[in-house]
């Protein structure tokens, strides 16, 4: 099983210096890739449910929150190997032109090892923010990844939609190696579920959580268009839980090889590891240290 990392990406302490030395070490000790997310303000009057399950008060290090695609961009020009990925870009805060320009971008600049993990979102004030009407933030990311894709394909491009409409151009430049970067959703409802198989090649669900994530998956593999290769699984483990009741689970590490575990079992290709949330992370040597401090327990399942 591959095993990723999540960035040092939230929190005042994040700095250019740990970010560099986190990414050159993870790259030296053999993990295989790195991850990013999406927000763009902390709300101090939050009106929507956090990550769509959870109250409205919104986990604190999220107060400071460095950028997806530069952080991104800085890890590819800092590392030779890990892939780089989005888990999870917001489809309402970008447009198809715009993200598939940028997508393709750091692509080149990496040599094609971007994977792009995009998703609905929760956050009815920053899609407010964008100008995207909320409600519409699925039928939205249903004509948002054909646009998307269509923008990564042969030129001219043309796309005519009732959210988007790509007049006959040039989209440039593509992907490296003129292939589409492996988009990966992390959606979990219905609709989501549906989205998934429908637009996707990865599932990125959280292990942990009770979610019947083999019959997920299973439901997914057996609804993916005629001819389309077998949904991949890419799960994600939680060193903290970000929000919600007590798992009582007091130690990080043994929460990582909980999560492993889980992983390994349901035959996850890869898990990534999110220590964002985690108390133990207070500095940035703590964030310097930890790729070497949790290599001895991740390779037991390499």
């Amino acid at each position: 099983m591959r095993i990723g990392l999540g960035m040092p990406q939230l929190g005042f302490h994040v700095t250019g210096r740990c970010v560099a030395s986190f990414v050159r070490s993870a790259d030296a000790l053999g993990y295989a890739s790195l991850w990013v997310q999406e927000h763009l303000f902390y709300p101090i009057r939050n009106t929507s449910q956090y990550s769509g399950k959870y109250g409205t008060e919104v986990h604190g290090a999220y107060r400071s929150f460095f950028s997806p695609f530069e952080l991104l961009s800085f890890a590819a020009a800092t590392s030779e190997r890990l892939t780089l990925g989005t888990s999870v870009v917001v489809a309402g805060y970008h447009r198809p032109v715009e993200l598939a320009q940028r997508v393709a971008t750091l692509d080149q600049l990496s040599e094609g090892r971007v994977v792009l993990g995009i998703g609905a979102g929760w956050s009815a004030d920053e899609h407010a923010q964008s100008g995207v009407d909320f409600a519409t933030r699925g039928d939205r990311l249903d004509e948002f990844i054909p646009a998307l894709v269509r923008c990564w394909g042969p030129d001219p491009v043309e796309f005519h939609g009732s959210h988007f409409t790509i007049p006959t151009a040039e989209v440039q430049p593509k992907p490296f190696g003129a292939r589409r970067p492996p988009l990966m959703s992390g959606m979990r409802s219905a609709a989501g579920l549906r989205r998934t198989a429908r637009h996707f090649d990865m599932w990125n669900p959280t292990v942990g959580t009770g979610i019947p994530i083999a019959d997920n998956l299973s439901w997914l593999r057996e609804h993916q268009p005629e001819g389309a290769a077998p949904m991949r699984l890419v799960t994600r483990v939680y060193a903290a839980r970000p929000a919600g009741s007590d798992d009582g689970v007091a130690d990080g590490l043994d929460r990582i090889r909980a999560g492993l575990d889980e992983s390994r079992a349901l035959g996850a290709e890869e898990a990534i590891i999110e220590c964002g949330f985690w108390a133990a992370i207070t500095n940035e040597r703590d964030w310097e240290a930890l790729p070497e401090q949790l290599a001895e327990v991740v390779d037991d399942y390499r």
